[in-house]
Formats: structure tokens, C-alpha cells, sequence
């Protein structure tokens, strides 16, 4: 199944690493090497591997994602990766973003689909890779080759992916997700919202009460999702935010660390290495090279 998703993805997928499709909430992958462990942030999303594979690290748990199983986050989450690929038979895939409404829309149109009660879904999982999705992604891929095609038939494309993902024996994440009552929704609201305040202060007691949660309640169900406490984080996000930014505007350390909310730009700098292992400029100018 996967080495038509491979063909179709080799002439789409050229920048190394992540790079856009025409369709925003579709993104390829590419790696021509082998890239160690190391953190990254992904948005939520759907990913299928068509050739190499990648290996998750959170909370004591390891997730691969290859040409015979794919990822899936339903929030946005920090957490280790490791990338096998080779110049020869580089690592090729595709990331389709998770849109809560759409999830909510079509868990309202499935009155068929089993209702199975899951106590602690999982913000993250690895599950086999079956026909029906892989043959929607072959089709997404082939009509990403026409603007036109792309425009009328990406979209609906998309909503089948989320679909199957959802039919799928471990849709439970993103049926939670839609489940604005629960534990899990309302964290899953409350990452949403740090995800994109990241830079501004963090009132963990407001979080909880608006989650509807004591403050230990909170606490432990961010962690149960997330592995991490809610100000580790936010720390984490803040630093990968301002690695991007150092990449993509050319900021220096300094400036990077103000524009995430940090006040002090040495405790910025510790924080910053303890995570990436190497200095801000060490790592951008890594990442510059590694992005080409």
C-alpha cells in the first residue's frame, strides 16, 4: 500500500523536513537522513509515513510511525523523536491537521458509529495503518497534483481522513476531544489556549476553574494527557516557539526569549540548552542547515 503513497509524495515532498502542500491543512515530510532523538512540537494532526520510519518518545512510552502504522495527536504536544532516513530511501510522509469542529461535525453524523467508553483516552497513539486509509491518502495525494482538483476535492479529502481516523479501534482521543465536558476535553481546550497565549502569563487556579477542576484535579489530568506539568508545558512550548522565531525572522536570543514571555534572557538561555541541548545560536544555526 505504501509505495504508491512513496511515488506520489517523492516529486511533493522536496524541502528537507516539514514543508506546506497547497492545501493549508496538509503538510509533507522529508528526511534524507538519520536525525537522533531529539524534542519537537507537533501540532494535532493525522501522520502517515509511506517510506522510513520515526519513533516517539513520552512519558516512558514509545510510538512508531512507519509505512505500517501512523501517528495521531489530537493536541498540540512536545514530546522526543527520533528519524530514520537515508539520502538513498529518504523518510516520506504527510501530516493532516485535526480540526476539532470538523470532529465535532462528523461524530454528529455518525449515529451508527459504537460508542465505546474510554476512561483515560491517550493524546497520542500509534495504530496499524489500514486500506481504506491509506487509499484516502493516495487519493489527497494525487489530486495535490492539480490546483483545481486540490481546491474542490482536498477538503472533502480531509474529512474522510478524520472519518476513518475516527471509525478507527483508537478514534477514542479524537472523540474526546469533541467531549467538551469531560476531563479530557476540557484540557484538551485549555492546551488549545496555551498553545496560542503562550506568550503572555499563566494563571494555572483560572485554568482549573474554568476546566471546572480543583487545582490538584487539573494538575493530574494535564499530566495524565500531556506527561508534563502545566508550567513544564509551557515552558516547552515557549522554547520551541522561540526557536522557530530565531529560524524564520533571524531574532537573537534575546529578542526570541522576550517575544515568548520570557523576562530574564539568562534563565532563557539555561532553560533553552537544558532542552535542545546546545546553545540558541548553536541550535538555530543547526536548524538552518537541517531546513536548508
Amino acid at each position: 500500500m505504501s509505495t504508491r503513497l512513496a511515488e506520489l509524495l517523492s516529486p511533493l515532498a522536496t524541502g528537507e523536513g516539514m514543508s506546506n502542500s497547497i492545501l493549508d491543512a496538509v503538510r509533507f515530510m522529508r528526511s534524507t537522513k538519520r536525525i537522533p532523538r531529539r524534542p519537537i512540537l507537533y501540532e494535532p494532526g493525522i501522520f502517515i509515513i509511506a517510506q522510513g520510519r520515526k519513533r516517539g518518545f513520552l512519558g516512558g512510552r514509545v510510538y512508531t510511525y512507519d509505512a505500517k502504522n501512523y501517528l495521531v495527536l489530537s493536541v498540540p504536544l512536545p514530546f522526543e523523536c527520533e528519524t530514520e532516513g537515508t539520502p538513498q530511501k529518504p523518510l516520506l510522509g504527510l501530516s493532516v491537521s485535526v480540526n476539532p469542529a470538523t470532529v465535532a461535525e462528523l461524530l454528529m453524523e455518525m449515529d451508527d458509529a459504537p460508542r465505546v467508553p474510554i476512561a483515560a483516552p491517550r493524546a497520542i497513539y500509534a495504530t496499524p495503518l489500514n486500506e481504506g486509509l491509506c487509499d484516502a491518502a493516495t487519493r489527497l495525494l494525487e489530486c495535490l497534483s492539480s490546483p483545481t482538483d486540490a481546491r474542490i476535492l482536498g477538503p472533502q479529502i480531509v474529512r474522510e481522513i478524520t472519518y476513518r481516523v475516527l471509525r478507527g479501534e483508537q478514534g477514542g482521543a479524537l472523540r474526546a476531544l469533541a467531549a467538551r465536558h469531560t476531563h479530557f476535553g476540557q484540557i484538551s481546550k485549555a492546551l488549545r489556549r496555551m498553545h496560542t497565549e503562550y506568550s503572555n502569563a499563566v494563571d494555572i487556579e483560572s485554568l482549573a476553574r474554568e476546566s471546572g477542576m480543583s487545582v490538584s484535579a487539573f494538575h493530574h489530568n494535564f499530566k495524565t494527557m500531556t506527561s508534563s506539568s502545566p508550567l513544564q508545558y509551557l515552558k516547552t512550548i515557549r522554547l520551541h516557539k522561540a526557536r522557530m522565531l530565531m529560524v524564520s525572522e533571524g531574532l537573537g536570543a534575546g529578542s526570541a526569549a522576550g517575544r515568548v514571555g520570557y523576562e530574564s534572557p539568562s534563565q532563557f538561555s539555561r532553560e533553552f540548552k537544558r532542552l535542545f541541548g546546545a546553545t540558541p545560536a548553536e541550535e538555530a544555526a543547526r536548524l538552518r542547515v537541517t531546513l536548508g
